[in-house]
């Protein structure tokens, strides 16, 4: 998936990338301060790609890329939101050297497309720490809309935090 001028394109994850995103998932210095919730199970990752390699029908993982170069990760995994009725949650996390470049703006915008050229859901929706001013820039920049403040959403560090909630839908990018 190509980009139309900033040179980040995402692809699927390649076994070779599986250290690289474990350390994202399970070491505090490169997960970074909002993504780091603790120690998890260090062969998950790699039996997931082995299993699945990371795409099934209810989500998935793409390696967002500049010029080769692995930024990280995007992930995402479909909600349930009514009855009948579901949307995808997404993530992203980049390695510590990638971050305040725009770069996280560019692969989220991209997964919104992708989602939206691949799959039959209408939204897409991610959140953020209210602390986590960055994300919620990128969020912004990427065509998301803040919808609210979810309080108490989830557990890091030793203490329950509220969460920004975004979302995209479908007709949001005929608009832009």
């Amino acid at each position: 998936m190509h980009d139309d001028g900033s040179g980040v394109e995402l692809r699927p994850v390649a076994e070779g990338d599986l250290d690289l995103l474990e350390r994202l998932t399970n070491d505090p210095v490169a997960a970074g301060e909002h993504q780091w919730f603790g120690w998890h199970d260090p062969g998950y990752l790699r039996r997931r790609w082995h299993e699945t390699g990371m795409l099934t029908t209810d989500g998935g993982m793409l390696v967002p890329t500049l010029g080769g170069r692995v930024l990280g990760l995007v992930s995402w995994h479909r909600t349930r939101t009514g009855p009948a009725s579901f949307c995808w949650n997404m993530g992203l996390v980049l390695v510590p050297e990638a971050r305040g470049h725009g770069y996280g703006t560019e692969a989220q915008r991209l997964l919104v497309e992708y989602l939206f050229a691949h799959t039959q859901l209408n939204r897409v929706e991610a959140t953020t720490e209210v602390g986590n001013r960055a994300e919620q820039r990128a969020l912004e920049k990427a065509g998301f809309t803040r919808e609210g403040v979810l309080r108490g959403y989830d557990f890091r560090d030793g203490e329950w935090r509220d969460h920004v909630g975004y979302s995209v839908v479908r007709s949001d990018l005929a608009k832009s």
